[in-house]
């Protein structure tokens, strides 16, 4: 799970934590700036950092070995109390946090549609209580809105790290007692049975290996396998020098060659890991370290946990506002005001709460109490008003409505396949005499063909997957898409009664213009004409850069509704090359053409709405309203 999914820099320790032998090491917090500034540029689509993401494994890496250090120290010498260890954790982490959520929340209450404000006091709750990553775990799926308005999204990994300090600090202090000369077996067992979950599962698709701590542990666990000493000391400067140059480049390669395609985390996660676990043990005394000492990347890496708080809200309200993503001055601006409002946080609102004299640990635990106290009430609150749509007047509440005119039918009849449940039949009763077998794009196509087919006396199966189209030999990031493409395949081949398929998919999402895959689908044309089957091939839906709702809403509260407006035509057909080479070829095999590009850009831009009603529910997905207009311009 990835697409916008944000990465963060955790709290990783005091700024100015010591290692496992007590001694402060610039090179750590200039390691944390080497993590936080891919993650804020990968947010900000600055180009070159598309790997950016890799920043929260990093950071993962840095905490392990700063905390499991001075656990490990205070347990060895007997003084180790679990109230002093979160007293240190509370004032880290919780005064920054709490200012961001309540932020949050004032934002998004002043500037999210109903549709967009529901999902961020469920958010601001997870956060709170450090359950986001599970919260956001089951918060996935089309009607639970993208990563873009999720404000705090990010939250996750911080989420991720405290559940692993429940049980850890008790973990070494259980084995202290008990089996001190097992301690670093047991802990490195545990890295490497969730090391060995994590790549077992690394194709999963729910969200699980990506948010939860049985695939996240072994990067914590990683860094504290180092703080406990099992790794031997590099005593040559050359072998060191080796070691941590190899270290920069791991995380160079990761950050500048994975994208949002690559399978992550999993195997692909020991990059960065062991990179950072290379820069740890080896950078001291080298030029690498040197290197990471330099001021300013270590000023950079004091604020890491601010800047992490509030880099991702202020990119979420901003491409929110304006409807576009950064790009530009809107880019460069934004990544100013994440430095500043990180500098800010960290010299008002941390280093105070870190000053014991100014702040007691009693204090602390009762600023934390009620801090978290008022952020969930402030929460329900706004949970009680639903999406508070009194605040908007009916014509921006019509268009928002927009994002709920999906078909009827996509609950029950999408991914029947995944459910092993039966395959929907839709239109008249009647048997079916057409297939539509595509990925989620072709939902709505059924429901509005499936409308055509009653008034005919006639139905049609749908076999829709998601983010797989319905191509043979496709290798979908879920091993299951081949498995169900084949499936769909062998039920057209097996019912003599199917003379027309139909086939719909995301043509334009910028992947599946490659020749090799066209070439697949070619073949996959050509073999369901050989079963001696009519192909209607559902071309392209234009994309646009926008949800489409949420951008006509915004339109409608401005008064300029009728300058919506879609993507170029141009850029929709440049998107596309390579498959709509084959349409005349197609078309000569007696291959049908239901064109969406033709239906919706007619004149060079796309529509996004028409008689007032928008024609996409999200940026890409086509509404009821709008799969009508497409069939029914094809006819």
């Amino acid at each position: 799970m990835h697409g916008r999914a944000p990465t963060s820099g955790p709290a990783d320790g005091a700024a100015n934590a010591p290692h496992a032998a007590g001694r402060y090491r610039r090179d750590i917090d200039g390691l944390r700036a080497l993590a936080i500034l891919p993650v804020l540029l990968f947010h900000a689509h600055a180009p070159g950092f598309s790997g950016g993401y890799v920043g929260v494994d990093i950071f993962f890496v840095i905490s392990g070995y700063l905390i499991t250090g001075i656990i490990a120290r205070e347990v060895d010498d007997g003084h180790f109390s679990l109230a002093q260890f979160y007293e240190r954790r509370f004032r880290r982490i919780m005064p920054a946090l709490a200012l961001m959520i309540l932020a949050v929340l004032g934002a998004a209450a002043w500037l999210y549609l109903p549709g967009d404000l529901e999902g961020v006091p469920r958010s601001a709750l997870a956060a709170t209580l450090f359950a986001s990553n599970l919260w956001f775990f089951t918060d996935t799926g089309y009607f639970s809105g993208g990563a873009d308005v999720k404000p705090l999204l990010h939250t996750w990994s911080l989420a991720v790290e405290e559940q692993y300090y429940i049980g850890f600090p008790i973990l070494l202090m259980l084995l202290a007692r008990t089996a001190p000369r097992w301690r670093t077996g047991v802990v490195a067992a545990i890295a490497a049975g969730s090391l060995a979950i994590a790549i077992v599962m690394q194709r999963d698709t729910s969200g699980f290996t990506f948010y939860l701590l049985p695939t996240r542990a072994w990067e914590l666990f990683a860094g504290a396998l180092l703080a406990l000493g099992p790794v031997p000391v590099i005593p040559a400067r050359w072998l060191r020098e080796a070691i941590a140059g190899c270290g920069l480049i791991a995380i160079a390669l990761a950050v500048g060659f994975y994208d949002r395609t690559t399978i992550f985390p999993g195997i692909t996660a020991l990059a960065p890991v062991l990179g950072a676990a290379a820069l740890i043990h080896a950078a001291p005394g080298t030029r690498i370290g040197r290197l990471l000492g330099w001021g300013p990347l270590v000023g950079v890496g004091l604020i890491s946990y601010s800047l992490y708080l509030w880099h991702w809200p202020l990119i979420v309200f901003t491409e929110y506002a304006t409807d576009l993503p950064l790009a530009g001055g809107r880019q460069m601006a934004i990544i100013g005001a994440s430095l500043l409002a990180g500098t800010l946080s960290w010299r008002f609102v941390e280093r105070p709460f870190r000053d014991s004299r100014r702040v007691p640990g009693r204090a602390i635990f009762l600023f934390t109490c009620a801090a978290m106290g008022l952020l969930c009430i402030l929460a329900l609150a706004l949970l009680v008003k639903g999406g508070w749509p009194s605040r908007f007047p009916p014509k921006v509440l019509a268009q928002m409505a927009g994002q709920q005119d999906f078909a009827p039918t996509r609950k029950s009849c999408h991914d029947t396949f995944m459910r092993h449940a039966t395959p929907c039949v839709l239109g008249a009763a009647a048997a079916p005499d057409a297939m539509l077998w595509g990925d989620s794009h072709g939902v709505e196509l059924t429901y509005a063909l499936s409308l055509e087919a009653k008034a005919q006396n006639r139905s049609l199966i749908e076999r829709t997957t998601s983010s797989c189209p319905p191509v043979l030999g496709y290798q979908a990031k879920d091993a299951r898409c081949a498995a169900a493409n084949q499936a769909a395949f062998d039920a057209i081949r097996a019912d003599p009664g199917i003379s027309r398929v139909y086939l719909a998919a995301f043509w334009a999402n910028g992947d599946f213009d490659d020749p090799a895959f066209v070439g697949k689908l070619d073949r996959t044309i050509a073999a369901i004409r050989a079963l001696e089957r009519q192909v209607v091939l559902i071309g392209p839906v234009p994309p646009q850069p926008f949800d489409v709702p949420r951008r006509l809403a915004h339109l409608t509260q401005t008064g300029q509704l009728g300058e919506a407006r879609g993507v170029d035509r141009a850029h929709v057909e440049a998107r596309t090359v390579h498959l709509r080479a084959l349409f005349i070829r197609w078309k000569a095999r007696g291959v049908s053409l239901i064109d969406p590009v033709a239906a919706l850009c007619p004149t060079g831009r796309c529509a996004i709405e028409r008689d007032g009603k928008p024609l996409y529910f999200d940026s890409h997905h086509l509404s009821t309203a709008g799969a009508r207009l497409v069939i029914a311009a094809n006819r």
